[in-house]
């Protein structure tokens, strides 16, 4: 602010002073008026010398005079006046005074001098002229300093600002505002910049807290496996001890539910892990060979019919790609409820292996949807367990393997086809 009133102080000043200028500009009239008699003086001398001019140079050596013919033309001028007069006429528009000369009755010419009343106001004008001029660059001079001025210290920070409250809204925390010392808005601005640091440190502990909650839930996840796995002991201990069908029904659909809490506590714990960045992918050579094998692993009705794998060695994670392929034929078993066949192909650098069932597929408004974090069906996923987690994690682990998880709609059902990087 100090800066701004020293500024309008030094402006004010500098108005003062042309205005000042302007004033003084025409500096005191000193006009003089016209001397009659030295006229009336001056025109005897002519007449006495009407013949011979020359000597009226010697006897007004600063006076400017013209002698003009009965007709008008020029006779003599002295070395004092003005080129561009010729004749009388020229005299007339010029402003000098012209008195007649006469020998008693004979008119011999005209001799003209300068007014000195217009050759004062002449030269005044001159002056208010240059001053003019001289103020018009002071003023256009402090205009542009001024625009300079408003454009350094008003435009630009509010433009900084209007940048930064953008940064924010984008969430672009850790870019301070550019604050200067001369900047007129200098408290506002570190407000601004106050708020950017309270925000920023806001958000880290939101993400501290969020990162808390993602490491409880993957520990309570990976602690409800553990009682899961006991009661799935049970009921299989149970199941051989009992002969009686009502009993091993009851074991079986416990069986069930505790296999489901086991999928889902696996999936939870699974997406927890990769939330904070603990889900880790290690990739060894495997034969193409074992792919059958892991697929029936999962497959305790028998539903998939596969065909010849080709002989190669592909690099993948077993252990996480047993639980891609558990994850859809689970799917499969709960949606479709069809036999599955599994075909394999080259495509490119990547063994491609579709698996497909006939349960009618996916409606083509979901089909880009279903491997979104926590999305179900609308269609098909209403009475059925699950949390929408499945695909998801399939499709991030396929990604951190090196491959691809695409789902498309084929010969009136889903094909769900796993791209398997070679090595």
């Amino acid at each position: 602010m100090k800066h701004y009133l020293r500024f309008l102080a030094a402006a004010a000043a500098v108005c003062a002073v042309c205005i000042l200028l302007l004033i003084s500009a025409p500096g005191r009239i000193r006009t003089q008026g016209r001397d009659v008699v030295r006229l009336n003086d001056l025109v005897q001398t002519v007449n006495e010398h009407f013949t011979q001019p020359e000597t009226l140079a010697a006897r007004y050596p600063d006076t400017a005079l013209l002698l003009f013919q009965p007709d008008g033309t020029l006779r003599w001028k002295s070395p004092e006046a003005p080129e561009d007069i010729r004749n009388m006429t020229d005299a007339v528009k010029r402003g000098c005074i012209c008195m007649a000369l006469h020998d008693g009755e004979r008119f011999l010419g005209t001799v003209a001098v300068p007014d000195p009343v217009l050759t004062e106001y002449d030269s005044i004008q001159r002056r208010m002229l240059v001053t003019a001029a001289v103020i018009l660059m002071v003023l256009l001079l402090l205009c542009a300093a001024g625009i300079y001025y408003i454009r350094q210290r008003i435009v630009l920070p509010f433009r900084r600002m209007r940048q930064f409250s953008e940064q924010i809204a984008q969430g672009r925390l850790d870019e301070p505002l550019h604050m200067e010392k001369a900047n007129l808005f200098g408290s506002f601005t570190e407000s601004f910049d106050i708020m950017r640091e309270e925000l920023r440190a806001a958000r880290a502990r939101e993400d501290a807290l969020r990162l808390r909650e993602k490491e409880i839930a993957a520990q309570l996840s990976h602690d409800i496996k553990t009682p899961v796995t006991g009661i799935k002991l049970i009921c299989e201990l149970l199941a051989v001890k009992t002969d009686d069908p009502y009993t091993r029904g009851k074991i079986a659909q416990i069986n069930e539910k505790a296999e489901q809490i086991h999928v889902l506590a696996g999936d939870l714990l699974t997406v927890s892990l990769d939330e904070i960045g603990e889900m880790r992918v290690a990739c060894t050579d495997m034969q193409s060979s074992e792919l059958p094998a892991l697929a029936a692993a999962h497959d305790p009705r028998g539903l998939i019919h596969a065909e010849p794998v080709p002989d190669c060695l592909i690099s993948v994670d077993k252990g996480r790609l047993s639980q891609v392929l558990g994850n859809l034929i689970s799917n499969s078993y709960k949606y479709a409820d069809t036999p599955i066949s599994i075909h394999y192909e080259f495509c490119g650098d990547h063994l491609r292996m579709d698996i497909s069932d006939t349960g009618g597929g996916v409606p083509t408004e979901e089909i880009d949807l279903i491997t979104s974090k926590y999305y179900r069906g609308k269609s098909n996923s209403g009475g059925k367990d699950g949390a929408g987690l499945g695909l998801y994690i399939s499709g991030a682990l396929m990604q951190r393997m090196g491959g691809q998880l695409i789902c498309e709609n084929r010969s009136g059902g889903l094909t769900v086809s796993l791209l398997l990087p070679l090595s």
